[in-house]
């Protein structure tokens, strides 16, 4: 009787510590491509301030970058560069999008994200007056030619994000009948303090969205790497465990860092897992030092392989908002069931 006891006390036990242990999902590993930048400044007089935020894609044989360009005057344009190895760009001489709309005019079209779907390209971008930052969309057949579609989230005007709209990472495929985005959105805190979140946006037809949510999708966590900004990083991943969502999170010091989170794929607004720590961190002399100090933010990855358990990226990162950079991302599965 005494060892029946004693069996179920350890059983209890034992369950009380597998609900309170922490489940590790998903392991990052991500080393720096090259030591040096990919692209600098300066080759170009709408590149004299910086290039850096880069979206990217394949295109035949070719990686493709489309980045967004600092001048001299802080006004900011979608650059174009092209390489055979992923490495080694050359820019085009010209930008491909140009701030022309009202919502663009002074201050520029910023930080792309791409996803091509059914055959067209699907550019969010921030769009600055120097007044407002807001969410805008631009579509195109060959990454060069874009047709404006307007701002797809007003700023001032959300369901909670009362501020600023930026940073659209769509999923690249229909969940419950719907279009889903991730987005950056802004808002004051109780304490007075603003800050940026991450929210959900749902669409029929990827050219008119709403809030699918009353509140952030992502908690703050104070202390955290994320603390102060929790922004989205290239389109997700949809995976047999999950929609995989690299996200851009900085801390109360305001140093840039990327992280993961991982939604439910039959539920974009269910977090089922979140990284505690960032995968990578500014420590290199041109990530930390230039227009804005200790940035690494991540804005474009390539897929270069995928299988049940493990994903394999190339991704594309701004440098202390002056310079473009690279890392090879491995993110593994070692406890899949945990999620399923």
């Amino acid at each position: 009787m005494r060892l029946s006891r004693l069996l179920v006390y350890a059983a209890l036990f034992a369950a009380l510590v597998c609900l309170a242990a922490p489940v590790a999902v998903l392991r990052i590993v991500a080393e720096r491509a090259s030591e040096q930048p990919l692209l600098r400044p300066g080759q170009f007089l709408w590149t004299e301030a910086g290039v850096f935020n880069a979206a990217a894609t394949k295109l035949g044989q070719k990686t493709i970058l489309l980045f967004r360009a600092q001048d001299r005057k802080g006004t900011s344009r979608i650059g174009f560069a092209s390489s055979d190895d992923g490495i080694h760009f050359q820019i085009r001489a010209e930008p491909v999008l140009i701030p022309e709309a009202d919502y663009e005019k002074n201050g520029g079209v910023e930080d792309p994200r791409l996803v091509s779907i059914n055959h067209t390209y699907y550019l969010t971008y921030t769009g600055y007056d120097t007044h407002s930052a807001q969410l805008c969309l631009a579509v195109s057949q060959d990454l060069i030619h874009w047709q404006r579609k307007g701002v797809l989230l007003p700023a001032y005007k959300g369901s909670w994000n009362t501020q600023w709209t930026k940073s659209g990472a769509i999923i690249p495929q229909k969940i419950n009948g719907k279009w889903w985005m991730y987005y950056l959105g802004t808002r004051t805190d109780p304490d007075g303090q603003a800050r940026d979140y991450m929210g959900l946006a749902e669409s029929p037809d990827l050219l008119h969205w709403k809030d699918a949510t009353d509140q952030p999708v992502l908690p703050r966590r104070p202390g955290a790497f994320d603390s102060r900004v929790m922004e989205p990083g290239p389109p997700p991943f949809i995976t047999a465990d999950g929609i995989v969502l690299l996200y851009n999170g900085a801390d109360d010091h305001l140093v840039y860092s990327p992280g993961w989170v991982l939604f439910d794929k039959a539920d974009p607004r269910r977090v089922t897992a979140r990284s505690e720590h960032s995968f990578i961190a500014p420590k290199v002399a041109w990530e930390q030092t230039g227009q804005v100090p200790n940035v690494i933010f991540l804005e474009g990855a390539v897929l270069n392989s995928q299988s049940r358990n493990d994903l394999r990226l190339t991704g594309y990162y701004g440098a202390a908002d002056k310079y473009i950079g690279a890392m090879s991302i491995a993110i593994d599965w070692h406890n899949p069931n945990a999620v399923r």
